[in-house]
């Protein structure tokens, strides 16, 4: 599987826009594995979406980096509610560092 990772995207709408730019620019994602998954309410998924610097308990060093192939360990969290989800590759941190959409 692949997905477009970016690098300290501030919030959701962010990742969105820049997400759709690099589609259309031909760019194409990094392979990912999900390490662990994380299913928020609607209300924690808005939250989490609207600053991607916060740092989360449920996020920890060893959830991200890179795999044996080259590609990114990542947290998929999920919105409970509505199913849209982001991955996640905290390289180390307690925030999420790179951001993707999973199509």
């Amino acid at each position: 599987m692949r997905a477009l990772f970016g690098r300290k995207i501030t919030d959701l709408k962010e990742l969105k826009d820049l997400t759709e730019q690099a589609k259309a620019s031909g760019v194409h994602g990094s392979k990912y594995t999900v390490t662990k998954e994380k299913s928020l309410s609607d209300a924690e998924f808005q939250d989490f979406a609207k600053d991607f610097f916060q740092d989360h308990d449920w996020i920890t060093p060893e959830d991200g980096g890179p795999d044996e192939q080259g590609g990114n360990r990542c947290i998929r969290v999920i919105n409970a509610e509505t199913g849209e989800t982001v991955l996640v590759n905290n390289e180390g941190f307690t925030y999420a560092r790179y951001t993707a959409l999973e199509a």
